[in-house]
This record gives C-alpha cells, structure tokens and sequence, in this order.
C-alpha cells in the first residue's frame, strides 16, 4: 500500500479545541439517532431464553416491539444521559489520539502506510476505552438492562438515572467497579477503531484519487463512513456480548475478571451454542455502520468549517 500523509487541509492534524467540538458534536448526532439500536442490541445479549426448552427466539424487530409495548418507546433511550455525558470526550479522546498516533508513527516525509493507520486506530480506541468508553458502557448497561416502564411513577428501578446509577455502583461495588470488563472494552474499540479508521482511509484515498480531488461530497463521505462502521462490528461480535453480560452485574468475591470472563463464555457454549455469541449482531451493525456514517459525515464539516471559516460541503480533507 502507498503511504499517505498525515496532514489536514492546513499542513498539520486538528487541534484538540477543533476535535472537541467537530467530535463531540458528531457524536452526539450519532447518540440521538441510533441509541435505541444499541438498546435493542443490550436487550438480545443480555437474553436467556435460548436455554430454555422450546423458547421461541426473538429478532430485533421483536426485542423492539417488546420494549416500546411494556416500557413505552422511552425504553429503548434507557442509558442515553450515560451515553450523551461521555461521547463529547469520547470522540474528542478518539480523534485526537489517533492524529496524534498517526503523528508519530509516521516517517520522516509524514507519510503514514496503511499497517501503521491500523495501529494508529487501534490504540486510539484503546485509549478511549480506557479513559471514557468502559465507564459510560459499565453506566449505560445498567441501565438498559432494567425492566421498567418509564411512563408509570410507581415503577421505580433500582437505577433511576445515569447519575443515580453512577453513584450507587461507586457506593455498592467501590469505582474499581466502573472499569469491569476494560480489557474486554478495549480489544473491541481497539479493533473497532483499527478496521474503522484504515477502511475509511483507504476508501477515501480510493475515491479522492478516482475524483482526483481531496473533497468528497457529504453523501459520498456518508457511504464511505457506512462501510467502514461495520467492519468491525463483525470481527468482535464475540468480545462484544462477553463484555455485555459482563458489565452486568457486580463482582463475586474471590473471581478474578479473567475467571468470570471464561465462566462466562463457557456457560454461553455449553447452553446457548456458538450462535450465542452472535446475539446482536444485527443491530449492531445496524447502530455502529450508520452511527460512522453519521460521525465522518458530521466531523468533516465541522472541522472544515472551524478550520475554513467558510461554509462548505460535508466531505474534508480528514485525509489526504
């Protein structure tokens, strides 16, 4: 593969005010449209009707009417305040390490080669996992994993909000609490970011080549975005449901985490089958490819327009 240079429109990589405010506003874009899909998703992992004798098996379609009839369509935005109070840093965190990453992996011309655009994205999504994703994902599991109804006053969860919830786990578990299943949450952003970020360079490198020109148009930034989002949905389902069922419930004295988690996968092997592990994955991807769609397309003209200072067609010059 042909390297690539790491520099933005200007010469150099956006500056963490522009990545906090380009990111954290497609990041919020991204919360607000897909988070009932991630609630679905939550919904079908945490399942365990697949043990049962003769149980039918429920679809995301049906995991959704299910929650809208008995929780009211607000269920299926459980979790969101956890998810809203953590994406500004998140994916302020995400795009400003991997600039920086990529930075610094370059070689002496700037040029970065695809190999290290991989690494870059996978220790950018270490990173936020460690310093935001698994805390908010520890929050927001709590919370949908609740069976209530929002519309009835009388219906009082044990969590009543994000908030709330943050409090008691801190309380009841102590704030090692908050960071159960952190190995798990950053080989999947890890991965997740790694194949995200190096099929959206190289798709966009492709069709920047092809136009012969660096800016894309919004709906091409979109589709591009669109595909590398569900790249890694795919390679990590597994890791994903473990780390789901995981940061569920509290710790068991005298478990380590590496024990739960081989517990864990192996009471889904032997009960649930192999299929187990896939329990999600459709809405999955249909949450995280659409949510990078939404989150290139919304950071690209964000970044341009604080860089450019002038209005412009979603679709920069992230890479070049």
């Amino acid at each position: 593969m042909s390297a690539k240079s790491v520099s933005g429109p200007r010469g150099k990589p956006a500056s963490a005010a522009t990545n906090l405010i380009a990111g954290g506003g497609a990041g919020m874009m991204e919360a607000l449209i897909c988070h009932p899909l991630d609630t679905i998703k939550v919904r079908m992992q945490l399942s365990r009707r697949a043990r049962q004798p003769g149980a039918k098996k429920r679809g995301f379609l049906t995991t959704g009417v299910e929650i809208v009839k008995k929780e009211t369509p607000l269920g299926l935005y459980k979790g969101l305040g956890a998810v809203v109070t953590g994406i500004v840093p998140k994916m302020a965190i995400r795009f400003t390490s991997y600039d920086w990453y990529k930075q610094a992996l370059a070689n002496k011309e700037g040029k970065i080669t695809s190999q290290r655009t991989f690494l870059a994205g996978l220790a950018a999504g270490v990173t936020e996992a460690v310093v935001v994703v698994t805390p908010m994902e520890v929050v927001k599991i709590r919370l949908q994993s609740q069976h209530h109804s929002m519309a009835d006053p009388l219906d009082v969860p044990k969590y009543r909000n994000a908030a709330h919830c943050l409090y008691t786990v801190i309380k009841e578990e102590g704030p090692g609490a908050l960071w159960r299943g952190v190995s798990l949450t950053a080989l999947r952003q890890g991965t997740n970011q790694a194949a995200n970020f190096t099929a959206y360079t190289e798709i966009r490198s492709f069709l920047q080549q092809y136009h012969n020109t660096t800016d894309l148009p919004g709906w091409e930034t979109a589709i591009v975005g669109l595909i590398s989002g569900a790249c890694g949905p795919f390679s990590n389902a597994p890791i994903d449901t473990i780390k789901t069922r995981l940061q569920r419930s509290p710790a068991q004295p005298g478990v380590s985490a590496v024990q739960r988690i081989v517990s864990i996968a192996s009471d889904m092997w032997k009960q649930e089958g192999a299929k187990a592990f896939y329990k999600g994955i459709t809405p999955r991807v249909m949450r995280v490819a659409p949510g990078q769609a939404v989150t290139f397309t919304v950071y690209e003209y964000l970044k341009n327009l604080l860089e450019n200072g002038r209005d412009m067609l979603p679709g920069g010059q992230y890479e070049e």
